[in-house]
């Protein structure tokens, strides 16, 4: 049978009064973002910045009982370079990482391929969630990264 918006709904049609209304479940919240969605948000971001990923970030899982590894990548400082807070400008082929000490992070930046790391000036900060890292991280490649100059 079909009605118009106009005329009523056939008593057959509505639910009987001594049944309890059907209730819709709330919306389950959306899972919380594993740490790989995170990597790959950061290899994507590095990549249409132009950066290439460090390999010790990408290549190497974290066992269960080590923390992982702080996020790295590969940048070309631009012009005027990237200032530190130990040895002044850095210039050139870099690896940026981020890293979380508890409810802290910092940036800190080497030459590519060195064994020292160098705390990018300005780059300390409180976190509210260490998860936020690898989002910290994405935009501090976008910024830095200057790979045509």
């Amino acid at each position: 049978m079909t009605t118009s918006p106009a005329e009523p709904v056939p008593a057959a049609a509505t639910e009987p009064a001594d049944t309890e209304p059907a209730t819709t479940p709330p919306a389950a919240e959306p899972p919380a973002e594993s740490a790989a969605a995170q990597a790959a948000a950061v290899e994507s971001a590095a990549a249409e910045s132009g950066a290439a990923p460090a390999e010790s970030a990408a290549e190497s899982p974290a066992s269960p009982t080590e923390a992982p590894a702080p996020p790295a990548t590969d940048i070309v400082a631009g012009p005027g370079g990237v200032m530190t807070d130990e040895v002044g400008v850095v210039t050139g082929d870099l690896t940026l990482r981020t890293e979380v000490d508890g409810y802290d992070v910092a940036v800190r930046v080497q030459y590519k391929d060195a064994d020292e790391w160098y705390t990018v000036t300005g780059a300390k900060a409180p976190l509210h969630d260490p998860k936020d890292a690898g989002a910290i991280h994405a935009v501090v490649v976008g910024l830095l990264n200057r790979p045509e100059g």
